[in-house]
């Protein structure tokens, strides 16, 4: 009997899930939004000393990631895991380590501090956000479901950008705009509020059955390996993720969209105050205005994934997005810069952009791990999420790590509350052109992403074939079916279901020539495949 299907999500499910996304959007928020700005204004560090910083912590990160992801994906052979889940006894040992957020943002320490409080977090971040990310595709195989989880998990979260963005500026009022205690107070609420969410995640979150695994996917967890062995496994294991086509295109899509918004982020309060000449806390109310929209965006994104497909929705916010950043140029070089009013419109705008963006790469990922399966026969979600846990704080990081290096090239000097002329054309130029080059890359590769609600079912459909065939390549598929499956694949139906070599399990099988995009498309013209054509 199918357990995945028996045990359906609540309203209750759904909200506890989701809400675990303080912890990812809410810390990720306030720190882009804040942190680079902090360090330069109440910690006396130059941007390169700063932006250091978060070089330094991609480097143990670049470890970190992806050793979780592949962590997590194992442990459930451990008596621990067999207790409290192979992803779940991360969560709950996490609920204790967020405090470490709060360390962080102490004023007027030295280098090394802010260096080794970063690192901290950012640890106890991966371990557990890694493991939280693997819990749709846990849970639940069906499209509208995920599309669920996914749409509470991003509507929650802009719950917690707006707090992200509105409390800083509170709490500047209150303690006064050269007191870093507003930002110490604000990280301490962050802290508490994650604490409770996890407690939720852990208690209303469920994971994946054994009866709903493949062989081969219960292989991969039982198998006992030397150290050596895993480490090679791992690296076999990560370098094979972007072997998926389908995940590639879901990066591509990520990192636009997210580098866009994190170059962004990173400058927006230079621009509120060194080029409009405006107090930080009007950037805080701006940045509260688009986190509203944002809340407001992922709603509508909800039924238009359903409706029309991720990819398209993906473009219709990109475009918004895109066009909001422009009108901030437009807005200071035409002279009417100084109407809060129009500021507040485009933040509106943009916040509607940036809502859809946030949503639809997390909800594309809780797909991924169902292609990966019927390409290797695996479950392997934890691999996929600690790839993309490191990609978005690397591309968060180095986007802050650019910000800051163009900032202090073009004369910026911290402390100084005025700044030489060519710094406002240096933050413009940054703002708006480097948000639209991110947004046009993710706008492109969008393109040929073709998953949707209907694909997926078709996928759906084969992979419980194979799963009761004993991962051997159904013989009972209707040409559409076929069609299908190889388009997202990306790989001929015979070499499906671990005939090939992708993954550590499936190493030592005959290399497969993946489809051409030509013949994809060649495929998706076929008149009887039309449906699987967005």
């Amino acid at each position: 009997m199918d357990t995945m299907t028996i045990r359906k999500p609540g309203t209750l499910n759904y909200l506890a899930y989701g809400s675990g996304d303080f912890l990812g959007a809410g810390t990720m928020a306030l720190t882009s939004a804040w942190l680079l700005y902090f360090y330069t204004t109440f910690c006396g560090l130059s941007p390169i000393e700063a932006t250091s910083i978060f070089a330094l912590a991609r480097v143990v990160d670049g470890v970190a990631s992806p050793l979780m992801g592949y962590l997590t994906d194992h442990f459930g052979s451990t008596w621990l895991g067999k207790r409290f889940g192979r992803r779940k006894f991360f969560i709950l040992t996490g609920i204790p380590l967020v405090f470490t957020y709060s360390l962080m943002w102490l004023g007027d320490m030295t280098y090394i501090y802010y260096l080794l409080t970063y690192l901290v977090f950012e640890v106890v971040y991966t371990s557990i956000l890694v493991p939280y990310e693997t819990l749709v595709p846990e849970m639940t195989d069906d499209f509208k479901e995920k599309t669920k989880f996914s749409g509470a998990r991003i509507a929650l979260a802009q719950l917690s950008a707006i707090l992200a963005a509105f409390l800083p500026g509170i709490l500047l009022s209150y303690f006064g705009k050269n007191n870093p205690l507003s930002f110490f107070y604000s990280s301490l609420v962050f802290s508490v509020l994650c604490a409770i969410v996890l407690t939720l995640v852990y208690f209303f979150t469920w994971e994946r059955p054994a009866e709903k695994k493949s062989a081969a996917a219960l292989e991969a967890e039982q198998q006992k390996l030397t150290l050596g062995q895993s480490l090679r496994r791992l690296g076999v294991e990560l370098t094979s993720t972007l072997r998926i086509r389908i995940f590639r295109q879901h990066i591509g899509m990520y990192l636009g969209g997210y580098i866009a918004q994190d170059v962004f982020n990173a400058v927006f309060t230079y621009y509120v105050v060194f080029v409009l000449m405006q107090e930080a806390t009007v950037a805080s109310n701006l940045m509260g205005t688009m986190a509203i929209l944002q809340f407001v965006a992922v709603i509508g994104m909800i039924p238009l994934c359903i409706r029309i497909g991720p990819a398209p929705s993906y473009r219709i916010v990109v475009v918004l997005f895109g066009l909001s950043t422009l009108s901030y140029g437009v807005l200071y070089y035409s002279g009417m810069s100084d109407v809060f009013s129009l500021l507040l419109l485009i933040s509106a705008v943009a916040g509607l952009g940036r809502g859809g963006i946030n949503y639809v790469p997390w909800n594309i990922y809780t797909y991924i791990a169902d292609v990966d399966e019927v390409i290797t026969g695996q479950r392997r979600e934890g691999i996929f999420a600690g790839i993309m846990t490191l990609t978005r704080k690397a591309s968060q990081a180095g986007a802050v790590m650019l910000v800051g290096i163009l900032m202090q090239l073009s004369g910026f000097v911290a402390g100084k509350t005025e700044q030489a002329p060519g710094v406002s054309h240096a933050i413009l130029l940054i703002l708006c052109g480097g948000t639209l080059v991110m947004l046009l890359m993710g706008f492109l590769i969008s393109l040929r992403f073709r998953l949707n609600l209907k694909t997926h079912q078709i996928l759906r459909e084969e992979t419980e074939k194979m799963r009761a065939a004993g991962n051997v390549v159904p013989d009972n598929i209707t040409p559409q079916a076929r069609a299908t499956v190889e388009m997202l694949s990306g790989m001929p139906y015979e070499s499906l279901w671990g005939n090939n070599n992708i993954g550590y399990l499936n190493r030592n099988k005959p290399a497969v020539s993946p489809l051409s995009s030509r013949a994809v498309e060649a495929g998706m013209d076929n008149p009887d495949d039309r449906l699987t054509h967005l």
